[in-house]
């Protein structure tokens, strides 16, 4: 079997639960709560950042010219489609362009970047790569399901829209053919992997929906249970 038909077979509880989530449910309802949106935002401003310089940097250390070049479109494409959109939500609500610098990234955001970059470190450019895919196909995926229906909240809408291109479709093709490829070609180690990382950010990219629905912050601690300590 291919990589992308393993991988996904690994992860259809994610898949099915976003779409089952209440952030998705209501985002299309056009119920989802102004304040869960705008957190998502501030986030995943944050996310996207990195999320750029990750293609960038994985396509530096990929050998592969064809992977090269598919993962520095991707870096381009998603400054001048996806963080520009943002900018526009950013706007739309008045948060502060800078917002993600000064407030709090939650732990799932933190965690979801900080795995990229480990496969980044530690692997080689496929796995790495194999870590950065489920963005793109979650969002892709999402689009195309709620577009069928749409949502009556003209922001929501615009955020369908957004993933639901014939655009994105051939994208995601592309990447899915170049990682099965590799994978062909990588040993049994690496194809384990290469799964491995897909599979975590998926995970990831559920755990971001409820993240943002819950307003996810760090663990305060507990001094009280210090106190109880007899040194």
């Amino acid at each position: 079997m291919s990589f992308t038909t393993i991988a996904r077979s690994k992860t259809e509880p994610y898949w099915e639960g976003s779409f089952g989530h209440p952030f998705i449910k209501e985002l299309q309802k056009g119920s989802l709560d102004e304040k869960i949106f705008r957190y998502y935002l501030i986030q995943d401003d944050y996310y996207l950042k990195h999320f750029s310089r990750l293609y960038q940097l994985v396509g530096d250390k990929a050998d592969d010219q064809y992977l090269k070049d598919l993962l520095y479109t991707n870096a381009h494409d998603l400054k001048i489609g996806e963080q520009a959109i943002r900018e526009v939500f950013f706007d739309q609500l008045g948060i502060d362009p800078n917002a993600s610098s000064h407030t709090k990234i939650a732990p799932t955001a933190y965690h979801y970047v900080s795995h990229m970059y480990r496969q980044l470190s530690e692997s080689n450019a496929a796995i790495a790569a194999a870590s950065l895919l489920p963005c793109a196909w979650f969002y892709h995926d999402i689009g195309e399901q709620l577009i069928k229906q749409g949502s009556p909240t003209p922001i929501y809408q615009q955020w369908i829209e957004t993933y639901a291109t014939e655009e994105a479709t051939q994208k995601l093709n592309s990447e899915c053919q170049v990682l099965n490829r590799h994978y062909d070609n990588s040993s049994l180690e690496d194809q384990q992997k290469m799964v491995n990382a897909f599979v975590i950010s998926s995970q990831m990219e559920y755990a971001f929906w409820e993240m943002a629905y819950t307003f996810e912050t760090w663990p305060e601690g507990n001094l009280d249970y210090v106190n109880t300590i007899q040194y």
